[in-house]
């Protein structure tokens, strides 16, 4: 059997599309969505003061009223996230500070690490509160007060806690508010 030249050239089109990709009388018609690619945004995953939560790659973290808190996020390789809102006074039934980065340790366990984030009220944290919270200072201990933002301090304390290397970690000092982080 012979095939004419049309034949040949849809075939050979047919043979270079990717995987999956439709032909013009396979196409939907017009303006009808198909595929998760157009798939309504997942809602974000809110994460309040004292608590650690993780949301699925695609799905944005929520932490509400950054105001005196620390937010630390966890960028995994997958491209999920696992994050951790500390509070400078722990907030009833939640993690104190200084609980706050070995439950976000425990929570990423061993899987890949391509970056973490700490935003949030920098001027309000010693990098002390993330190791011992200021609600284990007795009556005749001084709580350490910071006297000026110490982004290199707080990162250092941070990538320590996480086991990360210092340079995978950011700090920035935001405006209080709602942090979202896609």
């Amino acid at each position: 059997m012979r095939l004419s030249p049309a034949a040949v050239t849809a075939a050979l089109l047919v043979l270079a599309l990717p995987a999956g990709a439709a032909t013009a009388a396979e196409a939907p018609p017009s303006g009808v969505r198909t595929g998760a690619a157009h798939a309504a945004p997942a809602a974000p995953v809110r994460i309040t003061e004292g608590q650690v939560r993780e949301a699925a790659p695609g799905t944005p973290l929520l932490y509400p009223s950054v105001t005196s808190c620390l937010t630390v996020t966890v960028r995994l390789a997958d491209g999920g996230l696992v994050g951790a809102h500390a509070s400078l006074f722990q907030v009833p039934g939640e993690l104190r500070s200084d609980a706050i980065l070995p439950a976000l340790r425990a929570r990423v366990g061993h899987r890949p690490v391509r970056s973490v984030e700490v935003k949030g009220a920098l001027g309000a944290w010693h990098p002390g509160y993330l190791t011992k919270a200021i609600e284990a200072y007795g009556p005749d201990e001084e709580v350490p007060v910071p006297s000026v933002p110490d982004a290199e301090g707080v990162a250092r304390a941070v990538a320590r806690a996480l086991g990360q290397p210092r340079a995978a970690v950011t700090v920035a000092d935001v405006p209080d508010g709602d942090l979202t982080v896609r």
